[in-house]
């Protein structure tokens, strides 16, 4: 009987290890070579020559860029983030109107074959890498395989020798184990599964009781002004009476349920004027007005340059979330306009964001996902904001509205240029604490009055971004502040971190001596 039960024993054993590969992301084999620009990759596993051994991945990725018509090699490695791969051979997806090939798969070592497709070439050419490396690793996998195998006709015959009730409950807690162990798929976390379809409905303010003093930032659609209510000083953005849409559009965001949070700018209510013409937002008075204006008068140290950034991310990943407390939901929102514009400055030098009259609201109702989107089309693309800010794929247009999380990861592109925003204006990031003067991003490349041609060129054709200071290399913090920002600014959407990701890396900075 011990014999029968080492036996099974060791059976199930080899299946758990012929089958670990699946169950578990660390245990996954990707062929491995990179760049120095996407040198990153190498973070993401144990890299050993030309393979790669995932922590935290089931996915292997490749990326190609077609140079004179013929694909050459940027990344293979483990993907960065767990994603869904469903596919066990590297299927080419053309992106970016075929100037770069993407192939995501589920199997070991698959992302070193991809069959590639040409515009004027037939059949297909084949391009694979490390075949010699392959041929062993099949040879080994397969003689390991036939001896899972015959160990498990071996355990088939033994097994039926033992009480059901004990098979049973090994069985079971085998299965525990597994299901414990293996990690969840990434779900699109923005597609809420409770109907959202309502927002917390606020009192409109008497605005009798407002007195409107000077005005202090003029945009698009409104003006804001500074203003006196109950006693306070306030800000209160005036929406011309044609303008209906656009103040609908950002007051439901600002009444949304669960909104109140210190990255977000209080809002107060409501209001129309007496004569029927303007509508009114009152909001709550940012001292240090936008952190455009701010970062103009102001240079930084490094400690408040790090609680910009901070209260900045935080604010973001709270706007990106989707909450359920007490009874109450609050569905994720895609700014879709973020810039140093659109964010203020509070006395205690922390930023909330603000201006959502181009956001995204994402409902679920009855399990139907449906969008809310309170945007207008600027020359076809999906977005209207601030040109300097938009990233790649939206520049393009090839952004899939009803996917949240590529409307996200729009925001986080323009995330990372806020914060090169404001290291560029940090006095301990540069010899003699001397900071340069404050400019937009590419301001310095296209000038001050960007065009959509020049930033299409700029930005997606030529694949540049905001120059990163060389001396910041020889810095403490400089190697991680540069690998934030290539992580957030890359042309591939899935590539970028998402904004709780970025405020835990700025937490991790804290600890950081300064320069």
């Amino acid at each position: 009987m011990i014999l029968q039960q080492w036996w099974l024993i060791l059976a199930v054993e080899c299946i758990f290890i012929c089958t670990s590969s699946q169950s578990f992301p660390q245990n996954r084999l990707c062929a491995f070579q990179v760049t120095p620009r996407t040198n990153r990759f190498a973070t993401v596993g144990n890299v050993s020559g030309s393979v790669q051994l995932c922590e935290n991945t089931t996915c292997c990725v490749g990326y190609y860029r077609v140079i004179d018509g013929q694909p050459k090699v940027d990344v293979l490695a483990c993907d960065i983030v767990e994603k869904s791969c469903p596919d066990a051979t590297c299927k080419a997806q053309k992106r970016f109107n075929g100037r770069q090939i993407k192939c995501v798969c589920n199997t070991d070592l698959c992302n070193s074959n991809i069959t590639w497709t040409p515009e004027s070439a037939e059949p297909p050419p084949t391009y694979s890498y490390f075949l010699d490396k392959l041929k062993k690793a099949i040879i080994l996998t397969g003689t390991l395989v036939v001896l899972c195998f015959l160990l498990l006709i071996v355990a088939a015959k033994w097994r039926s020798q033992f009480k059901k009730k004990k098979s049973a409950t090994r069985l079971e807690t085998r299965t525990i184990k597994l299901n414990k162990e293996k990690p969840p798929f990434l779900d699109d976390y923005s597609v809420s599964r409770l109907c959202s379809c309502q927002t917390t409905k606020t009192s409109e303010i008497d605005v009798a009781n407002i007195e409107l003093q000077q005005i202090v930032g003029n945009g698009h659609f409104a003006n804001v002004w500074q203003g006196k209510f109950q006693g306070s000083t306030v800000a209160v953005k005036v929406f011309p009476a044609g303008w209906k849409t656009k103040f609908t559009a950002e007051k439901e965001v600002y009444e949304l349920p669960l909104m109140k949070h210190a990255g977000i700018v209080h809002f107060l209510g409501t209001g129309r004027k007496l004569d029927g013409g303007s509508w009114l937002i009152v909001l709550q008075f940012a001292e240090c007005g936008s952190l455009h204006s701010y970062l103009c008068k102001h240079t930084t140290n490094w400690k408040s340059s790090l609680k910009l950034c901070r209260s900045l991310s935080q604010g973001l990943s709270y706007l990106h979330s989707d909450l359920h407390r007490h009874g109450l939901h609050k569905p994720p929102v895609a700014h879709r306009d973020f810039s140093s514009s659109n964010v203020l400055v509070r006395a205690d030098g922390t930023c909330v964001l603000c201006d959502f009259g181009c956001s995204t609201i994402l409902h679920s109702c009855s399990g139907h996902h449906h969008w809310q989107s309170h945007t207008t089309n600027m020359e076809g693309h999906a977005q209207l904001g601030t040109l300097r800010y938009m990233s790649p794929e939206i520049l393009e247009g090839h952004v899939n509205l009803r996917n949240s999380w590529c409307l996200m990861q729009g925001d986080i592109y323009a995330l990372a240029l806020l914060l090169w925003e404001i290291w560029m204006r940090c006095s301990d990031l540069f010899e003699g604490g001397i900071a340069p003067q404050h400019l937009l991003p590419y301001e310095s490349e296209l000038g001050a009055n960007v065009t959509l041609e020049r930033i299409v060129q700029h930005v997606v054709h030529m694949d540049e971004r905001p120059s990163i200071p060389k001396h910041w290399e020889t810095l403490p913090q400089g190697s991680v502040l540069q690998e934030l920002l290539t992580d957030c600014w890359d042309c591939d959407p899935d590539a970028r971190l998402t904004a709780q990701c970025v405020a835990d890396r700025l937490v991790s900075l804290e600890s950081c001596c300064t320069p």
